[in-house]
């Protein structure tokens, strides 16, 4: 059975979705850059080894990503799932760990790559937003691309309910990804390229607004 790290800066929304989703992998430990994240406290109460590195002890990136990789490897994790994890990794760190590192970003990309994603949105007037779930590489937010959600944009919306009504697609999608990696059902090529070991896919067609 596969093994994954998943590290955390917060409450780790996307990783009590994770945990909840029953996966055919072992969660051999939680990690945080924070001592007060309160995702530390959910992975504790059901037995998860967990580890705190603060990153304001360290003088530079790339000192606090080279211990962040030590503490990564005691576990000999298969994957490393990025779940609201606020840091940029270095391009050595992403290198060390290429191929197993996974994240989900809170847009359509490449679209709104970065911070305020939902704002931006709403910004330029788009009439559709999402999330994806992507192998993470050295440009930010530009990694090999698994699996996307796509929602509308509401007229009344706002950068909160917009992000309210999306995270529930971000913890449907994110827990498929993880799923999907653990079975060896998706691979990252030479190419840098996602392949799917299966062929289902959806044909219908998402129109926000909706057409009469």
């Amino acid at each position: 059975m596969k093994k994954i790290v998943i590290l955390i800066s917060g409450r780790g929304s996307n990783m009590q979705a994770l945990l909840a989703a029953n996966l055919p992998c072992t969660i051999a430990a939680v990690i945080s850059n924070r001592a007060d994240a309160q995702g530390l406290q959910v992975a504790q109460k059901l037995g998860i080894a967990t580890a705190v590195l603060e990153h304001k002890q360290f003088a530079t990136r790339e000192l606090f990503d080279a211990e962040l990789a030590k503490t990564i490897e005691v576990y000999r994790p298969d994957f490393v799932v990025l779940a609201g994890f606020m840091r940029i990794l270095s391009a050595g760190f992403v290198q060390r760990f290429y191929g197993k590192l996974i994240n989900i970003h809170p847009s359509l990309l490449p679209a709104y790559a970065g911070m305020h994603t939902h704002q931006r949105a709403l910004d330029d007037g788009v009439k559709i937003h999402g999330c994806t779930v992507h192998f993470v590489s050295a440009a930010l937010d530009h990694g090999p691309i698994i699996i996307q959600a796509a929602i509308p944009v509401l007229q009344d919306d706002s950068a909160v309910t917009l992000s309210q009504r999306l995270l529930a697609e971000e913890h449907r999608v994110y827990a498929q990804a993880v799923r999907w990696l653990c079975l060896e059902q998706v691979t990252l090529n030479a190419q840098n390229k996602v392949d799917f070991c299966f062929t289902k896919q959806i044909g219908h067609a998402l129109f926000s607004p909706g057409l009469e």
